[in-house]
């Protein structure tokens, strides 16, 4: 068995759902750090061209995207499961309208100016100027766009009022009663908010919802080592691929195995990833790639939010 390595850097908030799913799992893993703009030729040495964080490693396969990262760690460890047997669907999709609606609120009431002026005191102007350029590039040429302040502003009690809700109506502790999936992904963009004093009100005005974000909080990050980049690199060149998914080989649009294509999200961050296509599963698109440092590479995506294109 391979170790989990997690390239990832301290402040982003799908690095935290990340670590606080091997928290959960109670797993041991490697931490390599990576640089928060780019370039970032260590990390797309491994991916070819993805550039989000965070990316997990198991050896030669490279997974993309935090929910397919929760599905690789379900399948390294089944328990504690983070999809509760009959309430997968509820899970899966509630995780996914957070990851993107929820976080989208976030993010808007994160970058707004007396947040980031708190945020970025301690950082010299030209890295805060950086900074925004490299956001405003990962926001490009993708379907998700900035959602304006005042109107986050505006539906932040909505969502609120609704967390609240769902939380009052279980007998648990936990949006589904016991943990899962939905409570990580919607965690991390409260996380996010409690960054500084400006937003952290956001969250903190909601006592029973500051009570749950606490007990999500408190699985930790599990077990942590550091490694470098360059050592994780030479994991990937040392070590074959994993066997395919026995699962069939399925796409509509004619897609066929052994097939030069792109892979792309299609909601920010859009750099495509070439390479030849392995597999097309209910949830996940494997690509085969080859780097002059990191040797053959399976590359890992969900099939959901992202696209396929001939090359």
């Amino acid at each position: 068995m391979h170790e989990l390595i997690l390239h990832h850097y301290p402040t982003s908030p799908f690095a935290e759902k990340a670590r606080l799913m091997l928290g959960f799992k109670q797993l041991s893993w490697r931490s390599v750090m990576i640089p928060p703009l780019m370039p970032k030729p260590d990390l797309t040495a491994l991916t070819g061209g993805y550039r989000k964080t965070p990316v997990l490693q198991v050896g030669a396969d490279i997974y993309c995207d935090t929910a397919l990262i929760a599905r690789r760690l379900e399948a390294e460890k089944l328990t504690p499961t983070l999809f509760p047997e009959g309430q997968e669907f509820n899970v899966a999709s509630l995780a996914q309208w957070a990851d993107s609606v929820v976080f989208q609120h976030a993010v808007s009431l994160v970058f707004q100016p007396e947040s980031i002026a708190v945020r970025f005191a301690t950082l010299p102007p030209e890295f805060l100027k950086s900074f925004m350029a490299d956001r405003g590039a990962l926001f490009s040429g993708g379907q998700a766009s900035r959602l304006p302040l005042e109107q986050a502003k505006h539906q932040w009690p909505t969502l609120m009022a609704r967390l609240q809700q769902q939380l009052a109506r279980e007998e648990g502790d936990f949006l589904f009663g016991e943990p899962s999936l939905a409570d990580f992904a919607l965690a991390h963009a409260l996380w996010f908010l409690r960054g500084t004093p400006v937003t952290a009100p956001l969250v903190d005005d909601y006592p029973e919802i500051a009570a749950w974000l606490a007990r999500v909080l408190g699985f930790g990050h599990g077990s942590l080592s550091e490694m470098s980049a360059e050592e994780a690199i030479a994991v990937a060149r040392e070590a074959p691929p994993a066997a395919l998914p026995e699962e069939a080989f399925v796409d509509p649009n004619g897609f066929a195995p052994g097939q030069r294509v792109a892979i792309a999200a299609v909601d920010y961050g859009v750099d495509p990833v070439e390479g030849e296509l392995l597999f097309c599963g209910a949830e996940e698109l494997i690509l085969r790639r080859e780097d002059p440092r990191a040797g053959v590479v399976h590359v890992h995506f969900p099939r959901l939010g992202f696209r396929l294109e001939t090359r």
